[in-house]
């Protein structure tokens, strides 16, 4: 009888300790990491949404202004190269690789733009019907890369402050030690506050 008694405060015990601790942001670190992946996740799916408009865009721009070679061979080597680096979920833990991939976006953003200055030199192709279209979906997108990057930036401030403050300091040091703290975007150039602009009508 007693060590049935004995087992039943034992479960109980268990039962409100288990409750309690539920209840006490043990499980925010990593429902706040899977957050900050599936954010960074909708950074990469709109520069790669990105990336796929280009070789159209190139193409349509060609077809007017074949002899605008280098700034069309600027944005090719420029989406190559984006396209070259290996993005996976190392890319969050390391800060170098991180600054590295983000001067390669800012390097085709600048690309871009100034294809979007070549183009105010054609009248035709600013009326043509295949860039009018894709235009509207490169300015699109770049909205879209900018409010993935915001849900980034604020889902890794949630993630940074939990493992910082109480108690999720403690819930890091004790169990989730080998989560670091992540870093965020950083301004790449200068005029980093300035979008590109890609709308001249």
């Amino acid at each position: 009888m007693d060590s049935a008694l004995g087992r039943l405060w034992q479960s109980a015990l268990f039962c409100l300790l288990a409750l309690g601790l539920s209840g006490c942001g043990i499980n925010n670190i990593p429902t706040y990491d899977e957050q900050v992946k599936a954010a960074w996740a909708q950074v990469e799916n709109q520069y790669q949404r990105r990336a796929d408009l280009i070789p159209n865009l190139v193409k349509t721009v060609k077809a007017y202004a074949a002899h605008e070679r280098e700034t069309l061979q600027a944005v090719t080597e420029a989406r190559a190269k984006v396209s070259s680096m290996q993005v996976d979920e190392n890319l969050l833990n390391d800060p170098a690789k991180l600054q590295q991939f983000e001067a390669a976006q800012a390097q085709l953003s600048s690309a871009l733009a100034r294809l979007m200055v070549v183009v105010e030199r054609y009248p035709d192709l600013k009326a043509d019907q295949n860039f009018l279209a894709l235009q509207s979906q490169l300015e699109g997108t770049e909205n879209r890369i900018g409010v993935a990057r915001r849900d980034y930036i604020q889902a890794v401030e949630r993630y940074n402050r939990e493992i910082r403050t109480f108690p999720g300091r403690i819930w890091h040091m004790v169990l989730y030690s080998d989560m670091p703290i992540r870093d965020t975007f950083q301004a790449t150039s200068e005029d980093a506050d300035k979008a590109p602009e890609v709308d001249f009508q």
